[in-house]
C-alpha cells in the first residue's frame, strides 16, 4: 500500500521544473498554518499527525505508480526516475499531536529539499485538516458535555476511511469510544453497540426483541426503547432484564422532556441504577442544552464527523525560508492583500500566567539553522517527529493516539474558562509574532 498518489499532479509538475532550473536541491522549510479558525471559535485542537508519519512511511512510488505517471505524461524520464527512489530525509517538526491550536501557529515544519518536500504538501493538508476538523469540533462536545462520556457513532456519515480518520480524532478529543470496529483495531479505541431499530423490527414484538438482545449481551447491556411507545418499552425493558438492566437508549423526540420522564420511570421500577443514553443528530450546542436532564451519556454522529459546521480547518502548507543559489537563507512569503503570510522560521512559545495560557508568540528567525533563543517563560511548542527522514516511534499507532489523548487534555487545561464558551468568539488568546 501506497500514499504516493495521494497527492495533486502539481506537486510532481513543480518539482519536474525545478529539476530543470537547477532549483530542485535548494534547502527549504515549509509550515503548515492556519490563517484563523473556522466560525469564530476560540481554538483549535491538532490531530492527523500520527497518522500522517503513518503515511510518511508509505510514501514510495513503485512500479505501477510509476507506470501510471509514465503511460498518462504526467512528468518525464528524469523526474520518474527520480521518484523511483524517492524516500524523504529530511526532518519535521510539529505541535504535538493533541496541542491546541491558534491562527498563525506553525503546526507541522517540514524541512529538506524542495523536491523532497513540496511533495508532501496534499498528503499532510489532507489528514490534517480532516482531523483536525472533527478534534475541534469533538473538544467542544466533550467541554459541553461537563464530564458525561460521549460515544463516536458517525460511520455512515464519512467515507469509509474517513470514517476510521474521524473515529481517531474524536477519541483524542477527548470521546470515550467509537461504534466503528476498524477504528478500535488500528488505534486501540474503545468500540461500543448494541442494536438499531431494525432489530426492534425484525422480531414479532418489542419484548420478543429484547429478550434475544438480553439472551445474546446479558442484562447489562444497552436497550433501545423509541421504536414504538417509550413509556411502554421502558416498562418492557426492566420486565425482561431486571432492575440490573444496564440502560436504555432514546434516539428521538424531545430528549430533556424524554429523558426526564425515563429516570422517573425507571426509579419507580426500582431500576435506580440503570443509565439513560441519547443520540439523535446532537452537536454541542443540543448537549449543552441537555445538562441539566438526566443523561448520562451521549452517541454523536453526523456533526462530529463532518466538523460541527466546519469539515475543513483551513489549513496551508506554505514555503516560509529557501537557501538560494549562494546558499544563504531566504525569507519568503506570499504577499497578496487577500491570503498574506509571514515568512522565516517559527519557533512558537504558548505563554503562562499562573498557569494559564496568555498568548502564542511565534518568534521569526531569518536563519533556520541559528537556535532558537532561550525561552525565559513559556512553553514550546514544536517537538521533532521525523529526524532525517525517521519518525518518532512514540506518536505511532495507538500508543501514540493514546498518547496525543493525553496531551489535549493537558493542553485545554491551561486554558481560561472562557474559552469553553459555545458562542462565537475570537481566539482566547492572541499569536503574537517576535
Amino acid at each position: 500500500m501506497t500514499s504516493a498518489l495521494l497527492t495533486d499532479r502539481y506537486e510532481l509538475t513543480m518539482v519536474e521544473a525545478a529539476r530543470k532550473a537547477g532549483t530542485a536541491q535548494r534547502r527549504s522549510i515549509f509550515e503548515v498554518f492556519a490563517r484563523h479558525l473556522p466560525n469564530g471559535r476560540r481554538y483549535g485542537i491538532v490531530a492527523g499527525t500520527g497518522r500522517f508519519l503513518e503515511q510518511l512511511v508509505e510514501f514510495r512510488f513503485h512500479d505501477p505508480e510509476l507506470a501510471w505517471l509514465r503511460d498518462n505524461g504526467v512528468v518525464n524520464t528524469d523526474t520518474l526516475d527520480w521518484l523511483a527512489n524517492y524516500r524523504f530525509s529530511g526532518n519535521v517538526w510539529g505541535y504535538q499531536e493533541g496541542e491546541a491550536y491558534f491562527p498563525g501557529s506553525p503546526i507541522l515544519v517540514v524541512e529538506g529539499t524542495f523536491q523532497e518536500s513540496v511533495v508532501l504538501e496534499t498528503l499532510a493538508l489532507s489528514v490534517l485538516n480532516f482531523d483536525s476538523a472533527v478534534a475541534s469540533a469533538a473538544s467542544r462536545m466533550v467541554s459541553a458535555a461537563g464530564g458525561r462520556p460521549l460515544a463516536e457513532m458517525g460511520s455512515r456519515r464519512a467515507t469509509e476511511r474517513g470514517a476510521v480518520a474521524a473515529a481517531r480524532a474524536a477519541y483524542i478529543a477527548g470521546f470515550s469510544a467509537t461504534s466503528n470496529l476498524e477504528a478500535g483495531r488500528t488505534w486501540g479505541i474503545p468500540t461500543m453497540g448494541t442494536a438499531a431499530h431494525s432489530f426492534t423490527l425484525l422480531h414479532d414484538s418489542e419484548e420478543d426483541a429484547f429478550r434475544a438482545q438480553v439472551a445474546a449481551l446479558g442484562p447489562g447491556t444497552t436497550l433501545l426503547v423509541d421504536t414504538y411507545d417509550v413509556t411502554a418499552a421502558v416498562d418492557l425493558a426492566v420486565k425482561v432484564a431486571g432492575t440490573g438492566l444496564g440502560a436504555v437508549r432514546i434516539d428521538s423526540g424531545d430528549l430533556p422532556g424524554q429523558a426526564s420522564a425515563v429516570r422517573k420511570q425507571l426509579d419507580s421500577l426500582g431500576a435506580t441504577g440503570t443509565k439513560i443514553t441519547v443520540t439523535s443528530d446532537l452537536d454541542e450546542f443540543t448537549i449543552a442544552a441537555l445538562r441539566a436532564a438526566p443523561v448520562d451519556s451521549y452517541g454523536v454522529g453526523t456533526s462530529v464527523v463532518t466538523g460541527s459546521g466546519s469539515p475543513t480547518a483551513g489549513m496551508v502548507y506554505k514555503l516560509v525560508a529557501r537557501t538560494g543559489s549562494d546558499g544563504e537563507w531566504v525569507s519568503v512569503a506570499k504577499t497578496s492583500t487577500a491570503k498574506v503570510s509571514v515568512g522565516g522560521r517559527k519557533f512558537p512559545v504558548r505563554t503562562l500566567d499562573h498557569g494559564v495560557a496568555t498568548s502564542e508568540v511565534l518568534h521569526v528567525e531569518s536563519d533556520p539553522d541559528a537556535p532558537p533563543a532561550p525561552v525565559e517563560s513559556g512553553r514550546p511548542l514544536l517537538v521533532p517527529l521525523v529526524t532525517n527522514g525517521v519518525p518518532d516511534a512514540r506518536y505511532l499507532g495507538a500508543a501514540g493516539t493514546a498518547l496525543a489523548r493525553e496531551h489535549r487534555a493537558k493542553a485545554i487545561a491551561e486554558f481560561p474558562a472562557d474559552a469553553f464558551r459555545l458562542a462565537r468568539g475570537e481566539p482566547v488568546i492572541r499569536t503574537v509574532y517576535d
